[in-house]
């Protein structure tokens, strides 16, 4: 009896409890409900039930699934975060929100349609919210839920356009190397997780000289009505996205290469150490796209368009090879060794080339009948040796790349005359090696090794001794003297961007160079649709 009145007792207190938490008497509000209560001095929003509102968000994060640019991270977000409007939280009361809103309403001066980041929308909700005309709690819920997902959203986009930029270049262009830093679900959670929403906003505004110059530019561009396929506002338009990519620090000392101004400079920390000009990759040929198509059919070389365009990368120089050898390219070796072979025989040895067959050497090239070898399957290697005539001059500049790209000397001097220098195979070549050695290699005493070695007198005249005995052994006719490379040590951590760069500002005005890749172009395509 005692046991059944002690069940009976214990199930009268459940009901009660049961009864007590269904009439709101022990349920806690929860924070967004404090804090809208107290914002807007409406005790309705003290009856917000955490359990009714979840299940409105859920059903409103599940029609968000095409709207979300990162569905899956951002689901795990609020799972996290037991479904909470985090946002709404944090930043409805205080502006933050407002904030948001009015950095997204001037997205046009990013070059960016203000709409692409749910600008519209993230306003109508927000006003809504602050009208406070609610009569039920329940009406309360979808347009909370309605707010949080649309500033997550208009967040998340305006954030990664532009810290990052709309456009992943590694991606989007075949030739392009640097390994630039990207959102991922991990910085979304991080993004999401704010503390400070205007800091964050104010913070990731591009501020470089060159990007807020296009800013002003572009400003005047929109005013002025100017067309927006003009060649000015696609060029300000595409080097701000290129503004935006964030490359991995290029330390205090580095070379740039800009691709379409052909020319080097040599920067250490706000100081240019030297400038000169260069000669790039010839461009690919017209329609390469369709003509791969057809090469991939046919797997013929003569169906193969040529694409000697220099890609874009960044590495660290390791070394100077003085009197480089040239291993030549299997496709140069296919597309000109191959017929200047078959038109002379002679071309080879008077080209100083040395032909290999299975790694060992041919004695005599001269003889090789190349009629006989189908370029598709030649089973030769070349490599051209050092001294005069070598297509890579006296210098050869290394960096780790995984395109054999390198900068070096020519033989060919008068090439920087022209205007436009698209024209090597897709290495650099430098205007001034010898200044460009004497910046790279670690002291004078080895700069002067460096000197002696390609036959130039040391600058230390107490060397002069040395220099001469070099001299004498290499003029000797009576030994064999065999001319071979060197190689020589470089300073360490000196950076090698080789950029592509249309638009910039110098002297306080602006640059403009010829889009010689058509990257510019192919770029536009890409970004048109967001403005």
């Amino acid at each position: 009896m005692k046991k059944l009145l002690s069940v009976l007792s214990f199930a009268g207190l459940a009901g009660t409890i049961s009864l007590m938490s269904s009439c709101n008497w022990f349920k806690d509000t929860p924070e967004v409900g404090l804090v809208l209560s107290k914002y807007f001095n409406n005790k309705l929003y003290k009856d917000f039930d955490t359990g009714a509102y979840n299940a409105v968000f859920l059903k409103h994060l599940d029609s968000f699934g095409k709207v979300l640019s990162y569905p899956k991270a951002t689901a795990a977000f609020y799972r996290a975060n037991d479904l909470q409007p985090v946002l709404v939280t944090r930043f409805f009361v205080g502006g933050g929100l407002d904030t948001l809103e009015s950095y997204i309403g001037k997205s046009g001066s990013h070059g960016f349609n203000a709409d692409m980041f749910r600008y519209k929308m993230l306003g109508k909700v927000l006003e809504a919210l602050k009208a406070n005309n609610f009569k039920k709690i329940d009406e309360v819920y979808p347009l909370v839920a309605d707010l949080e997902l649309n500033a997550a959203q208009a967040l998340t986009k305006y954030h990664n356009y532009i810290y990052y930029g709309a456009v992943n270049p590694r991606s989007f262009f075949s030739r392009y190397y640097v390994r630039v830093e990207r959102p991922d679900s991990t910085s979304v959670t991080r993004l999401l997780n704010v503390k400070d929403l205007p800091e964050l906003l104010q913070r990731i505004q591009p501020k470089g000289a060159d990007y807020t110059f296009f800013q002003r530019e572009l400003a005047g561009l929109i005013k002025n009505g100017q067309p927006r396929d003009s060649a000015l506002y696609k060029a300000m338009l595409v080097n701000m996205e290129r503004s935006r990519w964030k490359i991995p620090d290029l330390g205090k000392e580095y070379v740039e290469v800009n691709i379409p101004d052909f020319s080097l400079t040599w920067f250490k920390g706000k100081d240019t150490v030297t400038h000169m000009k260069v000669c790039v990759g010839g461009r690919r040929e017209a329609d390469y796209a369709e003509k791969i198509r057809l090469y991939m059919e046919t797997k013929k070389l003569d169906d193969k368009p040529k694409n000697h365009e220099t890609p874009v990368l960044l590495s660290k120089f390791n070394s100077i090879q003085a009197n480089p050898i040239w291993n030549i390219p299997v496709s140069i070796a296919r597309s000109e060794i191959y017929y200047q072979a078959l038109k002379d025989p002679f071309y080879l040895s008077n080209n100083n080339i040395q032909v290999y067959y299975n790694g060992r050497l041919v004695a005599d090239p001269d003889t090789i009948e190349w009629s006989r070898y189908p370029r598709e399957k030649l089973p030769f290697q070349f490599k051209q040796g050092s001294g005069e005539g070598n297509a890579l001059g006296k210098f050869k500049f290394v960096f780790e790349s995984g395109s054999s790209i390198y900068l070096h000397d020519t033989n060919n001097k008068s090439a920087f005359k022209k205007a436009n220098r698209a024209i090597s195979h897709g290495c650099v070549r430098v205007e001034d090696p010898l200044d460009f050695a004497r910046n790279l290699v670690r002291d004078d005493y080895q700069y002067d090794d460096l000197r002696m070695e390609v036959n130039l007198p040391p600058v230390d005249t107490t060397r002069m001794e040395v220099f001469r005995r070099k001299l004498a052994r290499k003029a000797d006719t009576t030994q064999v003297y065999t001319l071979k490379p060197k190689w020589f040590g470089v300073k360490k951590d000196v950076s090698i961007l080789i950029n592509y760069r249309t638009a910039w500002v110098q002297n306080g005005g602006l640059q403009l160079r010829p889009d010689v890749y058509g990257l510019d172009e192919a770029l536009w395509e890409a970004v048109r649709k967001f403005i």
